[in-house]
């Protein structure tokens, strides 16, 4: 079963198309990079993949679950972090997770359980106790990824999860997050730079609401570097 499916999905807000007959698989246990600049349309989708938004138009299923027609079975599965942080910074890292675990109606031991388990995950586990306020960005960042791994989802969303990162937080986090879809989770991960995305990555880039391509990032590459694939494909080269 593929972790993420989405075929013919398209958006529009009024005039203005956002997405237009996008599709892609992302398999069990695959990092899939979700690579476009600002404004080709990554957002859009991820509305799209939480149901902040819906659209007639296309089929996207989550774990096998048509999110359309089993929306919390889909969302079930999704572990979601959005690009703007949304720490508490007042409370400790353990009690926004408690927090978060009890929206999915775990509580008590089993739900401490979860907790250490994907804090430990994320190398964040002797920081329970400082409060998010105390923390670097790079460190709340590997917060709300442990939070979105509470309920073991099947699929982990990142939309631009390292803007404001500096060089080694940003290193860091993608490294982790490769480490969870070996793991098993299907990872899609949004970016608008290259060198967070590895050669035998599955890429995707999406430019002006439509897919430019869609392989591993080493054939899409081909004989150039990524970075100057990427500009050429996109137009940003002239």
């Amino acid at each position: 079963m593929n972790g993420l499916a989405l075929s013919n999905v398209s958006y529009r807000y009024g005039p203005k198309t956002a997405l237009d007959d996008v599709g892609f698989v992302v398999e069990k246990g695959q990092f899939c990079a979700l690579l476009g600049p600002n404004g080709a349309g990554k957002s859009t989708l991820f509305s799209l993949l939480t149901r902040l938004v819906t659209s007639a138009d296309g089929r996207i299923e989550v774990a096998g679950h048509d999110i359309a027609k089993q929306p919390r079975l889909a969302l079930a599965k999704l572990g979601v972090v959005f690009q703007q942080m949304t720490l508490d910074m007042d409370l400790t890292v353990r009690q926004n997770l408690t927090y978060f675990a009890a929206l999915h109606g775990m509580s008590g031991k089993s739900a401490q359980r979860a907790i250490d388990a994907a804090l430990d995950q994320m190398d964040m586990l002797e920081r329970a106790g400082e409060k998010a306020r105390a923390l670097n960005g790079g460190h709340r960042r590997r917060a709300e990824i442990a939070r979105a791994l509470l309920h073991q989802p099947a699929v982990l969303l990142l939309d631009e999860p390292t803007v404001g990162l500096d060089a080694a937080s940003r290193q860091a986090i993608t490294e982790h997050v490769h480490e969870l879809a070996s793991g098993g989770i299907s990872v899609l991960w949004a970016t608008h730079l290259t060198d967070e995305v590895r050669a035998d990555d599955h890429l995707v880039i999406l430019h002006r609401a439509r897919i430019l391509a869609d392989g591993t990032a080493r054939d899409i590459a081909g004989d150039m570097p990524l970075l100057d694939r990427f500009l050429s494909l996109t137009g940003a080269a002239q």
